[in-house]
């Protein structure tokens, strides 16, 4: 993850990265434990659609995991055991695959409660849909607020309902606001997915979702590049010549813009994503995560000398 730094001429790039914010809030190094809750989605099993949306895999966003047969405890006691051997203490639980609140209270309460396990977890982090956000379900999560901090991290990708209807994304973007406010009140951490180089998109789309964004009281923001997996619709579009990937260039250009545009104090917890190995069918320059880093860091500070150069 890049971190904001002066250089020589006294230049700073101002945004607050994820391993800066977590130092910061818990005195040293943070990581995380990804767990397979063993959820599904409305967007699979007909209650606002099937097949889910067109870029995401049979597991949910956790084709990365191999513990979905482990119960939750075991996953991350499995996981911690991995850390301690790179002297990590403090650690994330993070449910990844699927809509993570997609269930009764009950058994929401119930998996969470297996999660943590360890009293070093110091965040419980949830990834979901804005669909399956209730006040039942806050209250849940709110349980949790005195035994660790909670993050609910949400998939917007796009406040384009146009793109989102391409994208059968299931849900407009007014019920992702609605979201917002509802774990907000209870003092919930919200950090948002959003993704550059979806089908039909401009710039002035990825600005509007800035715009949109800025709006709402979001803690936290994860950008994610579009690749075309295999075993997605999105694959089937790719060979169908019905989607063509932006450029690495654009893609640099596009995640700059959100860096240096969304409100100040959000915490960048993510610049691009990389597809689980042997399953990428495009970009190519996808497979390069650290030159895409390292060409939005380049970006960032060209364009920080170019404004002070102005001024």
């Amino acid at each position: 993850m890049l971190r904001a730094r002066k250089n020589r001429a006294k230049m700073e790039i101002s945004f607050l990265d994820l391993n800066t914010f977590l130092k910061t809030r818990y005195g040293q190094k943070v990581y995380k434990v990804c767990v397979d809750g063993g959820f599904t989605c409305p967007n699979r099993d007909g209650t606002c659609g099937n097949g889910g949306c067109i870029f995401c895999g049979d597991r949910g966003a956790g084709e990365h995991l191999n513990s979905h047969i482990l119960d939750i405890s075991t996953q991350v006691r499995e996981g911690i055991l991995q850390l301690e051997k790179r002297n990590v203490q403090r650690f994330i639980v993070y449910f990844q695959n699927f809509s993570n609140t997609y269930a009764s209270v009950e058994e929401l309460r119930r998996k969470y409660r297996q999660a943590l396990v360890d009293s070093r977890i110091v965040v419980l982090a949830v990834g979901t849909r804005p669909d399956c956000v209730t006040e039942e379900i806050t209250e849940v999560l709110a349980e949790f607020l005195p035994r660790c901090d909670v993050w609910v991290e949400l998939g917007l990708q796009t406040a384009s309902d146009r793109t989102a209807a391409l994208l059968n994304r299931g849900y407009s973007s007014e019920v992702f606001t609605k979201a917002v406010r509802q774990l907000r009140a209870k003092n919930l951490n919200v950090i948002t997915h959003i993704i550059l180089g979806l089908p039909g998109e401009t710039f002035e789309d990825v600005q509007a979702t800035v715009e949109f964004l800025n709006r709402h009281d979001i803690q936290g923001i994860k950008i994610h590049s579009l690749y075309v997996m295999e075993g997605t619709k999105l694959a089937e579009m790719y060979r169908r010549g019905e989607f063509t990937p932006i450029t690495q260039e654009e893609y640099v250009r596009q995640a700059a813009y959100v860096v240096k545009n969304i409100r100040p104090g959000t915490v960048i917890h993510r610049l691009t994503g990389d597809c689980p190995p042997g399953m990428l069918v495009a970009p190519e320059w996808n497979r390069e995560k650290h030159k895409i880093l390292s060409a939005i860091h380049q970006k960032l500070e060209h364009d920080s000398k170019t404004e002070l150069s102005i001024k």
